[in-house]
């Protein structure tokens, strides 16, 4: 991801014009076959990996029925689960979030017909648009280990950062268009507000 950025300001410094959008077409994947009925009960986790957190997570604060997304690591040890650690590729985790969502909202189902429709494409092995590494694998997890603060809520709190308009707001733009009725502006922060 950090080649991306100093490849854009670089050639913002120089007057050059922006990368094309790095962000892979939404394609949309068929309702579930098997769904569980919405119905009310306690909330609901989902951990997902899906290339870099902060546009994972950006996503589905944007979903309707999900009430709080935390950007972390998951598939590793506790005690390796820091992102200049995860970064380097060898410590087992990948980037991840961990969605709390309402089941009398939305299923399980629909939270992975989201995923692989706007969020992420599965068939790039260890990658996800310019990012490459088993960090960035496809995994659908159990154990999570919230990443560090200044992780959380990124795309929200950096709109015009140049990773985040290049690879993560034309998945937002996707979720709106392919997904209406699951579409909620404002979206959610992870303290969910």
């Amino acid at each position: 991801m950090f080649w991306l950025v100093a490849a854009v300001l670089l050639g913002a410094l120089v007057g050059a014009p922006p990368p094309v959008a790095a962000a892979e077409s939404a394609v949309v994947v068929p309702a579930p076959a098997m769904n569980d009925a919405k119905a009310a009960g306690p909330l609901q986790t989902a951990v997902l990996a899906g290339g870099c957190f902060w546009g994972v997570q950006g996503v589905y604060e944007h979903v309707r029925g999900v009430r709080q997304v935390v950007s972390g690591y998951a598939g590793g040890d506790k005690a390796t689960a820091t992102y200049e650690a995860v970064s380097a590729g060898r410590t087992g985790h990948a980037e991840s979030v961990q969605i709390r969502f309402d089941p009398k909202e939305i299923s399980y189902g629909e939270i992975l017909q989201i995923f692989f429709s706007v969020v992420h494409d599965p068939t790039q092995l260890d990658r996800q648009g310019p990012d490459s590494g088993p960090q960035y694998r496809s995994d659908i997890l159990k154990a999570f280990y919230t990443a560090e603060e200044y992780h959380q809520d990124f795309l929200q709190l950096n709109p015009g950062h140049p990773y985040i308009v290049i690879n993560d707001l034309p998945k937002i733009d996707s979720l709106r268009t392919v997904f209406p009725a699951y579409y909620r502006e404002p979206p959610i922060t992870v303290k969910g507000n």
